[in-house]
């Protein structure tokens, strides 16, 4: 307000709310449709706080229900089984690239070992690829998972890992090791809000505390989960967009489930003039069970008495189960749209898809996983693999010259994950080839899509045409020509 609508305010106060009012409303017309608190937009609150500030008081809450549709919801576990499936699938591959080809061996070797239940896992029940599995699903659900780094005497190295929940957090913690730090939801931060420390709460075999909590330096704790807002500091449940529609749908079903049995039941109420327990002097004077009826149920083939001048009144909703199919379907489809990934890979239904609709379908539902994958490899694996590259060499499984000035280059790797079978090979196949003739792909490029290392594979070949050459076999096969110097592919 300007000097001129103050001094109208203070010679009348009606004047001066008029105007105010009035600009309100050209300000309405003039700006943002969503920025409005006209009726169409009366009921939506909101207000602007650090993603912290915003996730505290809902997380816990959110994390709760979200687990309880994972152990009764049909919905939910098809979203996270579909994240499972195509982030780790059959697992991942690993290929050392330093520039020593033995070492690379023993290291893939060693980690192939090192990747066993009793081996990686600090209880021993879970291999590495059972653990990263469990990951995803915690990530979705809970937000997020921590693996600590323990160090013990068994086990092919010293290093292994133990997977906790993000409840074991202590919330309670608020002094923190340095004073010039803070502690947020059971982790100390630093000025530049970098995790210095995580308070961890310490359970029992049953679920309840019975120490005080152990502080555990940031360097030895993985954190994953998915960071939205630089104000944000911890998790918050990857399905807390969608959580409403699946709940929504679930009760859908429950009700038109109870609907349809009750319609299905075929039952017969017989209606009696006079009441059953007696009239006059010798009937019962007691009225005890005159109007109540045992149990309030319907069930098949079910005879049952009224009292006198008692009726049935059916209520008999009608649409539901027509409507069903259709409604479901469009829960699904918003469910998944809202998770980033297609209708037909959270439903399995193909019934309304041909190859390049479910192609298409595929591609986009991959740009999603990428997303995860990329997630996943970064903040979790390539961790993992660094400190066990280091407690290899400390513990003198891999002996390396001049390590310590020269570490990145013995970090170096690559992740192969597991084939995902293709929906009509021969198509893929004869794309496959067409590319690697135009030079759109390398074979490399070719053999990491199929799970394998092109070296491993190249071998392999080699030993079936020599092998078959050996037995007078000709199998074709790709030839490299040492005189003309090029790859090309065998006829016959």
């Amino acid at each position: 307000m300007n000097w001129l609508d103050n001094f109208i305010g203070f010679i009348s106060p009606e004047w001066g709310v008029k105007r105010e009012a009035y600009r309100q409303y050209l300000g309405e017309l003039r700006n943002y449709d969503a920025g409005s608190y006209g009726r169409s937009n009366s009921n939506w609150k909101a207000t602007n706080q650090s993603a912290e500030m915003t996730d505290r008081y809902s997380r816990d809450n959110i994390r709760a229900r979200c687990r309880d549709l994972e152990r009764n919801s049909d919905i939910m576990n098809s979203v996270v089984g579909a994240y499972k499936r195509n982030v780790i699938g059959g697992g991942y591959t690993l290929q050392a690239r330093t520039t020593d080809d033995e070492l690379n061996s023993e290291i893939e070797k060693v980690w192939k070992m090192w990747c066993k239940k009793d081996n990686c896992d600090v209880t021993g029940t879970q291999s590495f690829n059972q653990m990263i599995r469990m990951a995803v699903e915690r990530k979705k659900i809970d937000g997020g998972i921590l693996f600590l780094k323990r160090y013990t005497d068994d086990g092919i190295l010293p290093f292994k890992l133990q997977a906790i929940e993000v409840d074991e957090l202590d919330n309670s913690q608020i002094i923190p090791k340095d004073n010039k730090n803070k502690v947020v939801g059971g982790i100390e931060y630093n000025r530049y809000n970098k995790p210095v420390g995580y308070w961890i709460k310490q359970y029992s075999i049953d679920g309840y505390s019975i120490e005080n909590p152990v502080y555990i330096e940031a360097k030895y704790v993985i954190f994953y989960y998915s960071k939205k807002r630089p104000s944000q500091i911890r998790e918050m449940s990857d399905m807390s967009p969608t959580i409403t529609r699946i709940r929504d749908a679930n009760e859908f079903m429950t009700a038109v489930s109870v609907k349809e049995r009750i319609a299905a039941c075929l039952s017969v109420f017989i209606k009696k003039q006079i009441p059953t327990t007696g009239i006059g002097r010798g009937g019962t004077n007691s009225t005890m069970g005159k109007h109540d009826y045992e149990g309030k149920t319907i069930s098949p083939g079910m005879i049952k008495e009224l009292n006198a001048g008692d009726e049935i009144q059916v209520v008999n909703p009608s649409g539901q189960a027509a409507d069903a199919t259709g409604y479901i379907k469009l829960q699904q489809r918003l469910v998944g749209a809202g998770q980033g990934i297609s209708y037909e890979a959270t439903s399995r239904d193909m019934s309304e898809t041909n190859y390049s609709s479910a192609r298409q379908g595929s591609i986009e539902d991959a740009l999603t996983y990428a997303e995860e994958i990329e997630l996943l490899t970064e903040n979790v694996l390539n961790e993992v693999y660094e400190t066990f590259i280091i407690s290899g060499y400390l513990s003198g499984l891999f002996e390396i010259k001049d390590f310590w000035n020269k570490k990145e280059e013995y970090f170096k790797h690559d992740w192969i994950q597991a084939p995902k079978k293709w929906i009509d090979p021969l198509k893929e196949a004869n794309s496959n080839r067409i590319a690697l003739q135009t030079g759109q792909k390398t074979f490399k490029q070719i053999a990491s899509e199929n799970g394998k290392d092109w070296k491993e594979q190249i071998e392999e070949i080699k030993d079936v045409l020599d092998y078959a050459k050996e037995n007078g076999i000709d199998m074709g096969g790709v030839i490299f020509d040492k005189g003309k110097e090029e790859l090309y592919v065998k006829e016959g």
